[in-house]
């Protein structure tokens, strides 16, 4: 088999890899611990938008000054937000706090698009 037969098929193979590959992206919502009920309602609408479209969510909690003494408020208030968004999403990542910021991950059921 000569080169150029080798690289035209290889390339064929890539470009039918390319056109099949799922693509997932990442979604963030950001919220304060002392959010107030209409706010995180819009929120969770957002995320559960997002997730009904096949993408992958992150949700944030950022906290400022003395809230970093209540982290406790944050994982509260992302327990209840991944339970609202059960129903279109599955827990990824628990909550963790990276720094100034409690964050988890949530998954879609519904299969990603294709692009």
């Amino acid at each position: 088999m000569d080169y150029g037969k080798f690289k035209f098929e290889q390339d064929k193979r890539e470009k039918e890899a390319r056109k099949n590959q799922r693509v997932i992206d990442i979604k963030e919502v950001r919220m304060t611990p002392s959010i107030d009920v209409h706010d995180f309602e819009v929120k969770m609408n957002n995320a559960i938008r997002f997730l009904k479209s096949g993408c992958k969510v992150k949700v944030a909690v950022r906290f400022k000054g003395r809230e970093l003494a209540h982290t406790n408020l944050g994982t509260e208030l992302l327990k209840r937000f991944s339970d609202g968004c059960a129903e279109f999403g599955n827990l990824d990542k628990v909550p963790k706090l990276e720094g100034r910021q409690m964050v988890m991950f949530l998954t879609s059921k519904v299969p990603p698009k294709s692009n």
